[in-house]
């Protein structure tokens, strides 16, 4: 019996090593996603420590009857055919779909939460009043984040358009109340109904929905990072269910990341978090006041030889990238260009808005998949500073970042916004496929300025064509 007894123990201290492990990676790779350089190093790191801890507890972990785990053949099966799977998709999306892809595997880990805290609650034959409040916690908030992530993807994949629904906020508040009596009265024991438990899950699957389908297009970056951090915030429930440090560090790690994110996101837009999930700023039925939504006038364009010529004789170059760079693939040409116009002497930078783009930080992804160097590029800040010493600055994509109305017109949906003050440059060239508004459906007066010239078409072949001209001068 002593003998079992030092082989668990011994099992378990080289188990909790594994744990240890595990978490200082998730840490130590956290960090090294702060810059390009060791962000792919950072993620290989915290993959090593996550298959530690995975092998650590297939391997290693016994009950308090000294029982191994059982159903090897279930938990390979799972684990190849997750593997293959996860592996197939991030090789075939492309960087446009990207947002997409975040969205539906943070849904995933909302939905892993949601269905730990499922298994549990009909698993444990006496559940105390603790660990029912982490059942229905982790289950609330997973459920919440697993629906709502789901109408992001489809929000950001075109197969869902935004909704306003009458009274949504008054449903929504109703929904809210309810999941909390309901979560009460069972945590409180006044109900042992497993129909209320699926009631409360319900409940938490319209919040989810509901939460998310009126909120527009130019909020998206922030409503991916909210959903995030209550997956990681549902994923460190299941690390206290289970006394496992590995779930909890990364939980945790992933919830205050994700809130910190959004913070920033919020401060990015200069808009609070409340108005972002009340405002449904891009909605369906959104509609702006102002010069934001009239036409300022004609608009003049410019020919490729003539955006050439500018460039070539010009002193310093900002570019700034917008979602039209992403869905034309074109940040690569962006990079050639950017070194052909190096060869001739001019000094090329990259101006880089908070939530340009359909995710956190998508520009920065898009540019060092093309090996653009980090140090050109520059945050809304440094940028600012820059463009009145600027000759030119290209605007491939990019509509709501750039847009005055945010400065002048206080009857916009956007005022107050900081955006890239591009009109202190010389001259602004703007790269679009039409005059259509941008993803929030604002329009932009600054396609109307006197220092704006358009250059229509196709980013990439745009650029292609750029660099053919630049190359024969």
């Amino acid at each position: 019996m002593n003998e079992l007894i030092n082989q668990f123990l011994a099992g378990q201290s080289l188990l909790l090593l594994c744990y240890l492990i595990g978490s200082v990676t998730f840490i130590i790779g956290l960090k090294m996603l702060s810059h390009p350089e060791t962000a792919r190093k950072g993620n290989l790191v915290a993959a090593a420590g996550m298959t530690i801890a995975i092998v650590g507890t297939i391997f290693l972990y016994r009950d308090e009857n000294l029982s191994r785990l059982h159903n090897y053949l279930w938990i390979f099966a799972g684990l190849a055919i997750g593997g293959f799977v996860g592996t197939l998709v991030a090789k075939k999306v492309q960087m446009t779909a990207m947002p997409e892809m975040v969205s539906m595997f943070n849904g995933m880990g909302g939905a892993c939460a949601m269905l730990i805290s499922v298994v549990e609650y009909h698993h444990l034959k006496e559940v105390s009043g603790g660990e029912l409040v982490i059942i229905m916690l982790g289950m609330i908030i997973g459920t919440v984040s697993f629906a709502g992530s789901m109408i992001a993807w489809g929000k950001l994949a075109g197969s869902i358009k935004d909704k306003t629904i009458p009274g949504a906020q008054f449903i929504n508040f109703a929904l809210f109340a309810g999941i909390l009596l309901l979560a009460i009265l069972l945590i409180c024991g006044f109900s042992e109904s497993h129909l209320m438990f699926y009631a409360v899950l319900t409940m938490a699957a319209a919040y989810g929905v509901l939460f998310v389908m009126p909120i527009g297009g130019a909020d998206m970056p922030v409503v991916i990072s909210l959903l995030n951090s209550f997956t990681g915030v549902a994923a460190a429930f299941g690390g206290f269910l289970y006394s496992n440090p590995v779930m909890l560090t990364g939980g945790i790690l992933v919830g205050s990341a994700g809130t910190i994110l959004t913070i920033l996101m919020c401060k990015a837009m200069n808009r609070s978090l409340k108005n972002v999930l009340l405002g449904s700023f891009g909605g369906a039925k959104h509609v702006a006041s102002g010069t934001a939504q009239t036409s300022g006038g004609s608009y003049k364009e410019i020919s490729l030889n003539d955006t050439a010529t500018l460039m070539a004789y010009a002193n310093k170059v900002i570019i700034i990238p917008g979602y039209g760079l992403a869905v034309a693939q074109a940040q690569h040409t962006t990079h050639e260009l950017e070194k052909v116009l190096e060869e001739k002497g001019v000094e090329v930078l990259y101006g880089i808005h908070p939530v340009a783009g359909r995710m956190p930080g998508h520009m920065n992804v898009l540019l060092a998949e093309a090996d653009v160097p980090y140090e050109k590029l520059l945050e809304l800040e440094d940028a600012n500073d820059q463009m009145a010493g600027t000759s030119v600055v290209l605007i491939l994509g990019a509509n709501d970042v750039v847009n005055p109305a945010a400065k002048e017109d206080p009857g916009s949906p956007i005022f107050g916004m900081p955006i890239l003050e591009v009109e202190k440059a010389d001259h602004v060239i703007v790269n679009k496929r039409s005059m259509k508004p941008g993803y929030a459906g604002i329009e932009n007066p600054l396609f109307f300025r006197p220092k704006t010239s358009m250059l229509f078409g196709d980013a990439k072949k745009v650029l292609q064509q750029l660099v053919t001209e630049l190359k024969g001068m």
